[in-house]
C-alpha cells in the first residue's frame, strides 16, 4: 500500500480495455490497484441497480422514471429530482432478491473485466503487483431514502439486498485469485448522513445505522485481498451535491467504519472541496487509521492544488492523492485533462 494515487472506480470509456491501457498504463508506477472504470450501466453509480435491478422485480412499484429527453426514455437522472422513486407493494413483508451471486450483475461484470486486467497484465500494459479493483455501492447508498421515500420500506428491503451484495461478494471471492484483488465500497448516503443531511433520522444512531452492513460484509472478505472505502459528497447533478463547512462527518464515518469493520481496513478515500480554508481540514487530525492509508480527493482545480495541498499537510502528514470521485458522469473529452492532473499533481506532492 505504498502507491500514492487511487482511482475511485468509474471512467467513461466503453471498454475495460481502454481503461487499463489509459490509465492503468500512464499512472501505474503510482497505483496500487486500478478499476476497470465501471464501464457500461456503472458509470452512473447506484441507477444501475435501480433500472436493471430494482424496476424489474415483482415486489417493486414504480413511482418515477427519469424524464424523457426530446420523447426517449432515460435511464439515468439528471439530479436528484429527476431520480428513480420506488416503494414496496401491498403485503410484501419482505423483500427478497434470486439468483445468488449473479443477480446485481457485480460479480459477472468483475470476472469479465478480470480477464482483460490478467491478460494486459501479462502483455506488461499493466505492472506486476498491481491489483484489480472491485468497487461496489454499499448497501445504503442504493437502498436509501431519496429512492425509497416510503416510511418502513427501507426495513423491507435492506436485509435482502445486502443478502444480495453479499452472493456477489462471495462469487468474486470464488473466482478472482485474493492476491489480485481489492474490494473497495462506495458511501455517498452514509456521509450525506454524518453530516445530518437526512430528515428524520435520529443522530444518536448514525453510526450504528451505516456501519452494520459493514460489519456483516466486511468479515467475510479474506485478510489476503486487500479492503478499502470511498466516502463521497456526491456527483448527482453536479459536484458536490453537498458541501458541508470540514471534514469532521467525514472523519467520524472514516473512524466508525474503521473501528466495526471486522478486519483490516486498507484504505480509505475522503473528499476534498475547493477550499483553502483551515477549518475545512483541521478535522483531519482526529482520523483514526488504524494502519490504512488515507486517500484525499483533491486532484481538481489543479490552479489551486499546490495550495490546498500545503493545508491538508498541516493537519495530516502522510497521505495519498486521487480525484473526489470517479470520473464517470464527465464527458469523454476531458478525460485527457483528467488524466494530465492526475500526473501532474503525482510531480507537485513530490510522488
Amino acid at each position: 500500500m505504498a502507491k500514492e494515487l487511487m482511482l475511485v472506480g468509474s471512467v467513461p470509456y466503453d471498454t475495460a480495455e481502454e481503461v487499463f491501457d489509459t490509465f492503468g498504463f500512464e499512472l501505474g508506477e503510482y497505483l496500487a490497484a486500478v478499476p476497470d472504470g465501471e464501464i457500461g450501466p456503472r458509470k452512473h453509480w447506484i441507477s444501475k441497480v435501480h433500472f436493471q435491478v430494482i424496476a424489474a422485480h415483482p415486489e417493486f412499484e414504480v413511482l418515477r422514471h427519469p424524464a424523457h429527453e426530446n420523447g426517449v426514455e432515460r435511464q439515468n437522472p439528471r439530479n436528484s429530482g429527476d431520480s428513480w422513486l420506488f416503494r414496496v407493494k401491498d403485503g410484501v413483508d419482505q423483500v427478497r432478491f434470486g439468483d445468488r451471486g449473479w443477480r446485481l450483475g457485480y460479480a459477472r461484470d468483475a470476472i469479465s473485466s478480470y480477464f482483460v486486467f490478467r491478460t494486459l497484465r501479462d502483455k506488461n500494459v499493466l505492472r506486476d503487483g498491481i491489483r484489480f479493483q472491485v468497487s461496489i455501492p454499499s448497501v445504503n447508498s442504493v437502498i436509501a431514502p431519496r429512492v425509497f421515500p416510503i416510511p418502513g420500506d427501507l426495513e423491507k428491503i435492506r436485509p435482502g439486498y445486502e443478502e444480495a451484495v453479499l452472493g456477489e461478494v462471495e462469487t468474486i471471492l470464488d473466482r478472482i485469485p485474493g492476491e489480485d484483488l481489492v474490494i473497495q465500497w462506495d458511501c455517498a448516503t452514509e456521509l450525506q448522513d454524518a453530516y445530518g443531511g437526512i430528515e428524520g433520522l435520529d443522530p444518536d444512531t448514525m453510526i450504528e445505522r451505516n456501519v452494520a452492513q459493514f460489519r456483516r460484509l466486511c468479515p467475510v472478505i479474506p485478510e489476503g485481498v486487500w479492503l478499502g472505502f470511498h466516502l463521497c459528497f456526491g456527483t448527482l447533478g453536479g459536484w458536490p451535491r453537498f458541501a458541508p463547512d470540514d471534514l469532521s462527518g467525514a472523519v467520524i464515518m472514516a473512524n466508525a467504519i474503521i473501528e466495526h469493520a471486522g478486519r483490516r481496513v486498507d484504505w480509505i478515500h475522503l473528499p476534498v472541496l475547493d477550499t483553502l480554508e483551515d477549518a475545512f481540514f483541521e478535522p483531519l487530525e482526529g482520523l483514526k487509521t488504524d494502519g490504512a492509508k488515507v486517500y484525499l480527493g483533491m486532484i481538481h482545480n489543479m490552479a489551486s492544488f499546490p495550495e490546498r495541498l500545503t493545508v491538508a499537510r498541516k493537519y495530516l502528514a502522510d497521505f495519498g492523492l486521487g480525484g473526489y470521485c470517479g470520473f464517470g458522469r464527465e464527458p469523454l473529452a476531458v478525460l485527457p485533462r483528467i488524466l494530465s492532473d492526475h500526473l501532474k499533481a503525482a510531480e507537485l506532492a513530490g510522488f
